[in-house]
């Protein structure tokens, strides 16, 4: 059994829609492969060789997922190709015309979209002879989407930037003060155009920064992982953690094994 997984910087050209690319190649498999969908604030598109399955449904080669809150499996038979393009939050609603909240925590095939369907996105991804040639081509479709967009928000793309860059640490108060917009107008902003609050919002930024440190050093103390992104305490980042991931950290480490790095 041989797996590849590798994170890839976006062309460019898409670059502030999309924050990286993930993909995964794996050949000589005897096992279902499992990938867990954890929160991570990005609303997703992905592509596998193979259809595979989430919560028990049927999940096709092309899905658009919006932003995750509950953990959940997606469950792969057989040899495949998964690439995944992440996109910052607000490009769900200027690129795809999807309001944010009919998508949190679901996922829809991207087969039925009609600029998909006209673009015959997924007929040419899965007769693509190689990896370069599929990223070629779904790169090309999101540069077709950009070109034909609505503008985006620029309060939003404002207000979702801070609390990204500042890994859900900055005060929202502070973030609603400097747009000069209301409470209601705030959280109307991420419902629309997010598909969560603002304060669920910051409180992923902040569980996936750590996450992320827990993943660059696995032996860390849990308590300087805590403190260094904002936790009250330990307990409280294991109780986040549990919440977001379904696992403690360490059970979460057991099982990274069969993970993607």
């Amino acid at each position: 059994m041989t797996m590849k997984a590798q994170f890839i910087l976006p062309p460019f050209a898409i670059s502030r829609c999309v924050k990286n690319i993930l993909v995964v190649e794996d050949a000589h498999r005897s096992s279902d492969f499992i990938l867990p969908l954890f929160a991570n604030g990005a609303p997703t598109l992905v592509f596998q060789s193979v259809k595979a399955s989430r919560n028990g449904k049927p999940v096709g080669h092309l899905t658009l997922y919006g932003q995750l809150i509950a953990p959940s499996d997606l469950v792969i038979k057989g040899d495949f190709t998964l690439i995944a393009y992440f996109f910052y939050p607000y490009a769900l609603r200027s690129l795809f015309d999807v309001s944010g909240a009919e998508l949190t925590d679901e996922h829809a095939d991207l087969h039925f979209l009609k600029a998909a369907t006209d673009f015959s996105l997924q007929e040419k991804l899965l007769n693509a002879p190689a990896l370069k040639d599929r990223l070629e081509e779904m790169t090309t479709f999101i540069q077709k989407l950009m070109e034909r967009k609505a503008a985006d928000d620029k309060k939003i793309v404002f207000a979702t930037t801070e609390i990204l860059k500042n890994n859900g640490l900055r005060q929202l108060t502070d973030i609603r003060q400097e747009l000069n917009v209301s409470e209601r107008t705030f959280q109307r902003l991420f419902e629309l155009n997010v598909g969560i609050s603002p304060k669920m919002y910051r409180r992923i930024c902040q569980f996936d920064a750590a996450f992320q440190a827990l993943h660059l050093d696995p032996k860390a103390k849990l308590s300087d992982i805590a403190y260094q992104n904002g936790f009250a305490d330990q307990s409280h980042f294991i109780r986040v953690f549990k919440e977001f991931t379904g696992f403690t950290p360490s059970q979460y480490l057991d099982r990274l094994s069969q993970y993607i790095p």
